[in-house]
């Protein structure tokens, strides 16, 4: 443990005492009303289109932003951005935004058609189509059972070697046109990755601007998670539950470079590989393919029993961009970084209902 926890230890105990369990339970809510609230959001699919919506919403999203609207009609559903959602500091362009669209819509056609609604996805410039077809589909994608599982697991791994045969099902289910996967398992490779991981945190998190974004979007406890329905809940990430305003304090107080960087490189060497996605193009459609990319690796990481985790610093931070490039031996933008390996289950993030993301 170190010295920052141990401060963020003490300070939560001194504070629990002086309020009480009572109060502080009130100020924080208790996990086991937030792991209930977590498997209503992850129950079974039915046959209902808002179920079908609930689904493509439990994909990623940068800082869990949740950036969509989803639009049904009576022959398609049309997934737009939701631009009031934008994180500007970390995402100038809206890439991460488009991104996530594209992970949504990876997650919609397949509850789509295992709820009889069979179709194809269209994306028109920074808009993405799931028009319905005519006909029925018996089979169900193997990777439907995955998207209540899949999450973004901020953990140490325990270092196993993912067999060749599963890198391979990798690379199959997560091959979309126009965007290239590189996965990586060689230790030279990783540790080089590893260092543009830690010059790009550290330049983030000299950045005012950003530190100020990023604490925006973090949920100290599991009343705020589940009040807001969105953002990056702390014991997602295995930290403690503290009032709002206390973690406040100490994200300002302890949240380090140093601590930080020492524990990304921890994670990362207990990683069993990398992943890094790069599309043809850098523009809406693209970066929304790079979603649907991304989020089939995830679900079939799941599948088989894979945990995952993003560590984008390297393509947020524009100057790290061509070494990255350089590395994964493309000439394209890199978009995405993440690792991968077998590890916890830590508890889910939060999700926003349906009604919050329809468009009338």
């Amino acid at each position: 443990m170190n010295r920052r926890r141990i401060l963020l230890g003490a300070s939560s105990a001194l504070t629990a005492a002086a309020l009480g369990a009572g109060a502080w339970r009130s100020a924080t809510g208790a996990m086991s009303a937030y792991a209930d609230y977590t498997a209503r959001l992850r129950a079974p699919l039915s046959g209902e289109i808002a179920d079908v919506i609930r689904y493509a919403t439990l994909a990623a999203s940068g800082h869990n932003t949740q950036p969509w609207r989803f639009a049904v009609a009576a022959d398609a559903i049309t997934i737009a951005p939701d631009l009031s959602r934008r994180t500007a500091v970390v995402d100038p362009d809206d890439h991460h935004l488009y991104v996530s669209l594209g992970c949504a819509a990876a997650n919609l056609a397949i509850a789509a058609a295992a709820s009889g609604r069979p179709g194809e996805v269209i994306i028109d410039g920074p808009l993405v189509r799931y028009n319905f077809t005519s006909g029925r589909r018996d089979d169900v994608d193997p990777l439907l059972a995955a998207i209540v599982r899949r999450q973004s697991t901020r953990a140490d791994y325990d270092g196993r070697e993912v067999p060749p045969r599963d890198l391979s099902s990798l690379q199959v289910a997560s091959a979309v046109a126009g965007v290239d996967v590189a996965i990586i398992t060689a230790p030279t490779e990783i540790a080089a990755i590893r260092d543009l991981v830690i010059a790009g945190n550290g330049a983030q998190m000299r950045d005012a601007a950003f530190m100020r974004e990023l604490k925006d979007w973090i949920r100290f406890n599991p009343r705020s998670a589940m009040a807001s329905g969105d953002g990056l809940f702390a014991g997602a990430s295995g930290n403690p539950s503290l009032p709002t305003t206390l973690g406040s304090l100490a994200f300002d107080l302890l949240f380090d470079a140093a601590a930080e960087n020492d524990k990304y490189a921890r994670q990362i060497a207990s990683s069993s590989g990398l992943a890094v996605f790069a599309a043809e193009q850098a523009d809406p459609a693209h970066w929304i393919r790079v979603g649907q990319a991304c989020q089939r690796f995830a679900l079939e990481a799941t599948r088989l029993g894979l945990k995952l985790a993003f560590i984008n610093q390297p393509v947020e931070v524009a100057a790290l961009r061509p070494e990255l490039a350089r590395l994964i031996g493309t000439t394209r933008r890199p978009d995405l970084v993440l690792r991968f390996g077998f590890g916890p289950s830590l508890p889910f993030s939060p999700r926003r209902p349906v009604d919050a993301v329809l468009s009338s």
